[in-house]
Formats: structure tokens, C-alpha cells, sequence
């Protein structure tokens, strides 16, 4: 598996490699040879694009193996870390083919079924529903067994 940091620090991109790289071998072990994720860590993204993070596939609308993330590295720690693991349940999403992007700008296809963006809440978009549940625990399995766990800024 091929995990990139760019931007920020030196321990924050050793911490976002670290945890995409932990998040993506539980959530796609069989993929571990076959995606490139390069996580791209942006000041102040909130700001400027309105979006804590964001997950964008390469190569491919169908089964993607290359996938760019940005995150806010303005966020406090824990938050942008548990914006990557959210951002990386979308990478498994899409390598997996459960979600598709289609060539309509308001329409995206899950597990077969088409979702109109446009007549359906944030919060109601079952990708969006499985990240969002997942994040927090995909955090804390990595935070406990990584290097930093004894670091006092993790709060769970």
C-alpha cells in the first residue's frame, strides 16, 4: 500500500500516513497491494473549500486504486485524524465499487441504487451514514496500538 502525507509537519504527516495505513488494512486488507492514497494535509480547507476533508478517486469511476484526501491541518489533532479514517472509509467505499460517482453532477450510484444528492440531507447519504459511524472507532484502534498512545491530546 502506497500512503503519502503532504504539507503540514514532519509528525503529523507521520501520524496521517500512519493512521490511513492502519484504517485501510482493517477496512481492505485484500486491496493492500493495489491502492495509492496521497493525503494532501491543507491549511485552513474549512475555510476555502467549506469541507473538513474530502476523498477524490484517480483512475478509475469504477473500483478506483488511486485516491487523493485533503484534510484540514488547522483542525485540532484528533479531529483532523478522525477526518482521515472518516476519509478513508470512502476510499474503501469506492475501491470496493459500493459507491460510484455517474456522470451526472447531482446523481451517485450506492451498492447498485441510484442517490439523487440533490433530494436526499448530508446526514442521510448512507455513505456518508458509514463513515461517519465508523471514524471514531477506526481512530481509536489505531490511536491504542500506535506510538503516540500515551500522548495526553487523545480524548475517547
Amino acid at each position: 500500500m502506497n500512503i503519502t502525507a503532504i504539507g503540514s509537519g514532519r509528525k503529523k504527516r507521520e501520524m496521517a500516513e500512519d493512521l490511513a495505513r492502519c484504517a485501510a488494512m482493517k477496512l481492505m486488507p485484500r486491496l493492500r497491494d493495489r491502492l495509492c492514497i496521497d493525503i494532501n494535509l491543507i491549511p485552513r480547507l474549512s475555510q476555502k473549500d467549506n469541507v473538513a476533508g474530502d476523498c477524490i478517486w484517480e483512475d478509475s469511476r469504477t473500483r478506483p486504486r488511486e485516491f487523493t484526501i485533503r484534510v484540514d491541518s488547522t483542525q485540532p489533532l484528533q479531529t483532523m485524524l478522525e477526518t482521515i479514517a472518516h476519509e478513508i472509509v470512502h476510499v474503501k467505499q469506492f475501491a470496493r465499487g459500493e459507491l460510484q460517482d455517474t456522470n451526472s453532477f447531482n446523481l451517485s450510484k450506492w451498492k447498485g441504487n441510484n442517490i439523487n444528492l440533490n433530494k436526499t440531507h448530508y446526514y442521510d447519504l448512507p455513505w456518508e451514514i458509514e463513515a461517519h459511524g465508523r471514524e471514531k472507532g477506526l481512530f481509536i484502534r489505531w490511536f491504542e496500538q500506535s506510538r503516540w498512545k500515551n500522548c495526553k491530546w487523545a480524548e475517547y
